[in-house]
């Protein structure tokens, strides 16, 4: 039985936020990962979707999901099931931290596949899919 210490966690930061990793199928986990997401205020993800189910438990502040034709508001507390291969983007106004959890391998990908102005290098390129270090 595989035990992931703190020290082991596998951290990524991206322009919008830092992802920790603590269970993943290159962290002890056969098909599933496990990671902690702390978005600093003001900042918003890029409009992806993911190829798998993902499960958002939010611990502190809100966000806001932009989630195909709905927005959501969510609050320490909430719970978050998003579908798979639906547009989303997740912004908060005053920071959030959220641990989230979904199969692996978990492609993201452009919905359109057309890359986003100011596309961070980690984001996937036109109708390229691409596995996030975080879920790996």
């Amino acid at each position: 039985m595989p035990v992931i210490r703190q020290s082991e966690a596998r951290r990524t930061e991206t322009p919008n936020a830092v992802m920790t990793t603590y269970a993943s199928p290159t962290q002890g986990s056969a098909s599933l990962a496990l990671w902690h997401v702390d978005m600093p205020a003001g900042k918003h993800g890029p409009l992806h979707a993911m190829t798998a189910e993902q499960i958002w438990v939010f611990l502190t502040g809100t966000a806001t999901v932009h989630h195909a034709d709905d927005t959501l508001t969510l609050a320490a507390g909430d719970t978050l099931v998003l579908p798979a291969d639906t547009p989303r983007r997740i912004t908060t106004a005053d920071g959030f931290t959220a641990i989230v959890t979904s199969p692996s391998p978990a492609h993201a990908y452009n919905p359109d596949a057309v890359t986003p102005e100011g596309a961070c290098a980690l984001a996937p390129r036109d109708a390229d899919r691409l596995l996030p270090a975080w879920i790996a």
